[in-house]
């Protein structure tokens, strides 16, 4: 959604991610509305950094604010963490499996066809990343905010040879799959 009015008038969601800088009302307002109407959790999300703006944020009804610029990680995480306050069966983490590959979040363990595999931590951050929603095709951008952050500054070259060293690992399991002029997926099988 675009405007406010849009938000307001939209069914209810599991979470809302609210821009202050809404182009037809203040977002402000429409935090205020939300929630009024319900308990849906509200993450402000503003280039309105003052500690005032903040505070009047969370007074008014947000569950959190986040100013910008920010990283696309730091969003995941504290979207996580307001769903895990509001809704704790809901959001604990599930280890991802298929025949040949799972995957424990909690211990940050990966087995491929029941052997554990020896991941390095950017290695098992990517994997972990792109199992979220496999055969989804992730943007090298999308890859690189999520896994190393929005302020990387290297190449993205460092993104490669972590694809290469996965496939390696990983052999025949599972396979990374690139997309040519977009970016790489993961295929369960």
């Amino acid at each position: 959604m675009r405007t406010g009015a849009e938000a307001l008038r939209a069914e209810p969601s599991d979470l809302v991610l609210l821009d202050l800088g809404l182009p037809d009302m203040d977002g402000l307002d429409v935090c205020r509305e939300l929630r009024a109407r319900g308990d849906v959790p509200i993450i402000v999300i503003s280039a309105r950094s003052d500690e005032t703006d903040r505070v009047v944020g969370l007074e008014i009804g947000a569950d959190d604010y986040v100013s910008k610029p920010f990283g696309v990680r730091e969003v995941v995480a504290r979207i996580r963490a307001v769903l895990r306050r509001v809704r704790p069966a809901l959001v604990q983490p599930e280890p991802t499996q298929s025949s040949r590959l799972s995957i424990d979040r909690r211990a940050r363990r990966v087995y491929v066809e029941d052997a554990e595999m020896a991941l390095t931590p950017k290695e098992y951050d990517l994997l972990a990343f792109l199992a979220e929603a496999p055969g989804a095709v992730f943007t090298r951008e999308q890859i690189m905010e999520a896994v190393w952050d929005a302020n990387w500054f290297g190449r993205t070259k460092t993104l490669d040879v972590h694809v290469g060293a996965l496939r390696r690992k990983l052999g025949d399991s599972v396979a990374v799959e690139t997309v040519r002029g977009v970016g790489f997926r993961l295929t369960l099988s």
